[in-house]
Formats: C-alpha cells, sequence, structure tokens
C-alpha cells in the first residue's frame, strides 16, 4: 500500500513548497536543529535546503523552528504544513499527524486544510500492517481518509482518499476473514459465522464477498440451518455464479439433500 500514498502526497505537496526570495541558498549548509535565534528568511530556507537534499528530519525540525521563534509571521502557517509533510517523508508518522492536527486546530478554515486532513489519512495508511496484526490503525485511516472524502468531496484529495479506502476495507475485510477461518478449524461454527457475516454485511463490496458466502454456507449446515445454508448459497449464485466458490457451496447443497 505504501507505493501508492507516497507520490501523490508528495506531488499534492510540490505547491507548498516554495523558498522565501532574496536569501542566500548555502544559508541552510550553516542551519542546525539547535536553537538559535534566526530570521525568517535564513530559517525558512535552512529548512527548505535539508528538504531538498532529502534531509526529511532535519527540515521538520527547522519548519518547527520558524512556527517556533516567529509565531506571527506570514510563513508560520505554511511552516507548519511543511512540517507535517517532512514528517511525512521521514517516515516520523506520528509526528507528521500530531503536526497536522495542530495545524487543523489552529487553521481550520484554511485554504490548505484539505491537505492537512488528507495528510493525516495517508500517514495511517503508510503504517496499514499485515492482517495478522492489529487492525486498529487500519481502521484510524479508514475513518480519517472518510472524514476527507465527507467534508471536502469535490477535492483531488478526496478523489485519492475513494480509492485507498476501497484498498483499506478490502483489508479489514482479510482481517475479519482470517479469524472467521480459524474460528472455523476450530469448529466454533457460530463465531464464524459472526465475522463471515460481517464480511458480507459491512464489506460486501471487497474481493472477499464470495468466499465468506461460501463459508456461511458451510457454517450453517454445520450448525444444522441448512434454509440459511441455502440462502447464502443462492446470493453466491446469483452474484458470483461462475466462482469456484460456488461451485463448491453448491455441491455442499446439494451433498446435504442428498
Amino acid at each position: 500500500m505504501r507505493k501508492i500514498a507516497r507520490p501523490i502526497a508528495i506531488a499534492i505537496a510540490a505547491i507548498l513548497v516554495a523558498p522565501l526570495a532574496g536569501c542566500a541558498s548555502n544559508s541552510a549548509n550553516k542551519a542546525d536543529t539547535k536553537y538559535v535565534a534566526r530570521d525568517v528568511d535564513t530559517l525558512y530556507n535552512a529548512a527548505m535546503e535539508r528538504l531538498d537534499n532529502g534531509q526529511y528530519k532535519i527540515a521538520a525540525v527547522l519548519f518547527d523552528e520558524v512556527e517556533r521563534q516567529h509565531p506571527y509571521s506570514a510563513w508560520a502557517r505554511r511552516a507548519q504544513l511543511m512540517s507535517a509533510f517532512s514528517y511525512y517523508l521521514a517516515r516520523q508518522y506520528r509526528e507528521s499527524i500530531q503536526s497536522s492536527q495542530r495545524f487543523l486546530s489552529i487553521h481550520p478554515g484554511n485554504k490548505d486544510a484539505p491537505y492537512a486532513l488528507y495528510l493525516i489519512g495517508v500517514a495511517y495508511y503508510e503504517q496499514i500492517q499485515d492482517v495478522t496484526r492489529d487492525q486498529k490503525i487500519t481502521q484510524q485511516a479508514l475513518d480519517s481518509l472518510g472524514e476527507v472524502v465527507r467534508r471536502y468531496p469535490d477535492t483531488r484529495y478526496a478523489a485519492d482518499a475513494r480509492l485507498k479506502m476501497d484498498l483499506v476495507r478490502d483489508h479489514l475485510g482479510g482481517k475479519e476473514m482470517e479469524i472467521g477461518r480459524f474460528y472455523e478449524r476450530r469448529r466454533d461454527w457460530l463465531a464464524a459465522t459472526i465475522r463471515f457475516r460481517k464480511v458480507v454485511d459491512e464489506y460486501q463490496t471487497t474481493t472477499h464477498t464470495p468466499e465468506a458466502l461460501m463459508r456461511l454456507t458451510e457454517c450453517y449446515l454445520a450448525l444444522g440451518v441448512p434454509e440459511e445454508a441455502k440462502k447464502a448459497a443462492a446470493v453466491l449464485g446469483a452474484n458470483y455464479p461462475g466462482s469456484k466458490w460456488y461451485e463448491r457451496a453448491y455441491e455442499l447443497v446439494q451433498k446435504h439433500a442428498a
């Protein structure tokens, strides 16, 4: 998933990347992260040069210094967002999220608020782990990306957020399938049914739905409720008639009937 999020985040942030005019470019070469009182031009351009050189963490700290030393300057607001972006590039996602949230709390109506909210979503998205791990961050990614779509539906950020939300839902559906299969192997049919039912009800547009319906057919037959098994198999046949999962479900129902 990481390869999808980073390029668009970088491309969109390019509109924010602009050095202050009138500063010597070599000023950033002497910049470090120690506290030294510096004018806004020197600080901002030092941060920009670090960013251009791929020193993302140092750039983020310097952008933070712009805000700290010159909170009322015209560039303090831009530095806040550039700090969040730099932390994102440094893969320090927690700091990126915190910086973006701070920007939104101070400038909720700013024209760059949609990007700050989007950056929160992709920062969570980058941290999604294998379905064998806890999926708390996956849910946070879905919630944050959904907020982008809800609040800014006509922006370029919403278009990418919708794509990522589909992938996140598929991931969450995969987690439910993994747990359901675990319960089924243990012959805990009721617990397995609850998981497979959740996939069908909440993640029905994902790639996991055909298998979930077949597994429901298995579980309902094991629980002694063949009518429910037939319903699950019928739904599977109506929506995925040529799939291997329907063939297996059909065979199960026919075998039980015989």
